[in-house]
């Protein structure tokens, strides 16, 4: 059970992603409006044709990424999520965000703390998809640097080399895979990861990694819910990670259990 602190914390993740959505299509509807003037302003039949043009395809694209945003906050606020709306609300998602990363950045956010928002966001949107139904099968996958930086197995290929010493959180995370009776693959990149995907066919995915390649994860994965887990990096990125395991879990038990 969360603590009514960390409830509050990832409310906020979530609020920040929102607004800077909300920001960027503002900026959107400003463009639209400097059009229009631009319309006004100017009298060759030429540049009024191509002015037109570009503000219908701004209008268009603006009620369509408004009718996802909207989608997007109303799942959020009701917890539940609508299959004729999915569509609407990934594509508003993916083209706003590159606008809501460099906005944020511009006021003075951490990046990192954008994208954490992000899978804060898309992490809620999957619970709510995938509350009525449980999944059969699992794929809990972990980046490498999760792996003792020391140890001489390579686990990368088969997690099964693991010697369980102990010294990082492989052994726990093969034996909470096989409570669960999950797959557990330790990927070295996107590329692997896709690969385990796209082999062992799973219908849902717990992924382990850092903000930014869990944001770009769950933006190419788009036919199986993902749920994210972002790593803790007590030594700095990419070397003796280490993961929360009840945030693990919690994931596991949500997609099977069907919320």
């Amino acid at each position: 059970m969360l603590s009514p602190r960390l409830n509050v914390t990832e409310r906020t993740r979530k609020r920040l992603f929102i607004g800077l959505l909300s920001f960027s299509l503002l900026i959107l509807i400003l463009a639209l409006l400097a059009s229009i003037w631009l319309l006004r302003q100017k009298s060759l039949l030429l540049n009024r044709i191509i002015l037109i043009i570009l503000i219908s395809c701004v209008t268009a694209a603006f009620f369509t990424l408004s009718a996802g945003l909207l989608a997007l906050i109303w799942s959020l606020w009701r917890s539940k999520t609508y299959p004729s709306l999915q569509n609407i609300m990934a594509a508003a998602t993916k083209f706003l965000f590159p606008f809501a990363l460099h906005l944020g950045k511009w006021l003075g956010w951490d990046e990192e703390k954008i994208k954490n928002s992000y899978i804060q966001v898309s992490n809620q949107l999957v619970k709510a998809k995938t509350k009525t139904y449980p999944v059969k099968k699992v794929l809990l996958l972990a980046p490498h640097c999760l792996q003792w930086s020391g140890c001489s197995h390579k686990i990368t290929m088969d997690v099964r080399n693991c010697q369980g010493c102990g010294k990082c959180p492989v052994i726990k995370l093969r034996e909470l895979a096989g409570r669960y009776d999950a797959d557990l693959a330790i990927a070295t990149g996107g590329t692997f990861a896709r690969k385990f995907i796209k082999d062992k066919r799973p219908d849902a995915v717990v992924a382990i990694a850092c903000e930014r390649d869990l944001t770009s994860g769950i933006q190419d994965i788009v036919r199986i819910p993902v749920m994210g887990v972002v790593n803790e990096r007590p030594h700095g990125p990419c070397a003796n990670t280490s993961v929360d395991l009840e945030k693990v879990e919690e994931a596991i038990k949500y997609f099977i259990n069907g919320g």
